[in-house]
């Protein structure tokens, strides 16, 4: 059933529907501008970061901070993912895309998720690479270097909260991701900076490698996490079954006392970015004529979408209760 026909029979029912879809319309479409800004500035602070951190890694012979300027370029690449996945996500339906293009949104979460893996396997390799072979040297200029974690480490932290904000207000999988890898990424640098304070202060130099090794562990938690969610949503698995009993329960109450409707079926395929598409399989009696099972439908999906919002499009398939009954037998 197509969703501009999510109306009852009355005039105040086709404006109850129309407001709610524009209303979603209207979040949703807020929610990417919204992300688009944040992603924008994150993949311009993540160059300047990274940039300034490789060459203080560079002057200061310090692996960490070098790790820590890596992770930080590694993280604007995935910024960026991000960011594109958000605007191709936007587009409207098409021709090829009759469903839109939400999942595109999940497939860059993927991406990112994939390039943290690689990103947190080369520089666990450097580190642990040092570690092994025992490789003493003398930090150069560590209060510097010291002060430059520290800036990178509080400039992610607000950054990532700004994402997470935008990221839990409208469901966006990708940038929860990025939220999550700027956590990572603001955590990273106080490693690091803790690192070169023991290795300068108390001369275990080996400590600046430890502090790689850690930033390459928060890379690869915060990747697999990435990676099950953003994978959960591309291959349609449903991992909320309170929303199919609540979807039950509103039809059930809704058509109370009515033994001719029954609920057979709730199908649920998350589509990314906040959007749901519903197949409601429900029984009627088969005697009934065409335009009494069409209003019945347009009636439960109505009510369906005047209680869960975020249901994109719901198509509500009438079985006959007559034919059913005869395939049993």
């Amino acid at each position: 059933m197509d969703e501009h026909c999510a109306v009852d029979t009355t005039h105040r029912g086709n404006l109850t529907a129309t407001k709610m879809q524009n209303k979603s319309t209207e979040t949703r479409n807020e929610g990417i501008r919204c992300a688009q800004k944040v992603t924008k500035i994150s993949v311009i602070t993540l160059l300047s970061v990274g940039i300034v951190e490789l060459l203080i890694g560079q002057i200061s012979g310090s692996v960490v901070a070098t790790a820590d300027g890596i992770d930080s370029l590694s993280d604007a690449m995935i910024s960026f993912i991000v960011f594109m996945g958000l605007v191709i996500a936007g587009r409207p339906p098409d021709k090829k895309f009759h469903f839109g293009y939400y999942k595109v949104e999940s497939f860059a979460a993927l991406m990112a998720a994939i390039g943290m893996i690689v990103m947190g396997s080369i520089i666990l390799y450097h580190s642990s690479s040092s570690l092994l072979l025992q490789h003493k040297h003398e930090i150069q200029q560590p209060g510097l270097t010291m002060i430059v974690l520290a800036a990178a480490s509080i400039i992610s932290i607000y950054r990532a909260m700004q994402m997470r904000n935008i990221a839990n207000k409208y469901s966006l999988v990708s940038l929860r991701t990025d939220a999550k890898n700027s956590i990572k990424d603001g955590s990273a640098s106080v490693v690091g900076f803790v690192s070169i304070m023991i290795a300068t202060q108390f001369g275990f130099s080996q400590m600046d490698a430890i502090g790689g090794v850690i930033i390459a562990g928060y890379i690869f938690s915060v990747a697999y996490v990435s990676l099950k969610q953003s994978s959960l949503i591309l291959v349609d698995s449903w991992q909320n079954p309170q929303v199919t009993d609540l979807i039950r329960q509103i039809i059930e109450n809704k058509f109370k006392g009515n033994d001719q409707i029954k609920v057979q079926q709730i199908l649920l395929r998350p589509a990314g970015m906040m959007v749901v598409f519903a197949a409601v399989h429900i029984e009627l009696d088969g005697s009934k004529r065409l335009d009494d099972v069409e209003l019945l439908t347009r009636e439960v999906e109505l009510v369906i979408r005047s209680k869960i919002l975020y249901i994109k499009k719901i198509s509500v398939i009438p079985h006959s209760l007559n034919s059913l009954s005869i395939v049993s037998e």
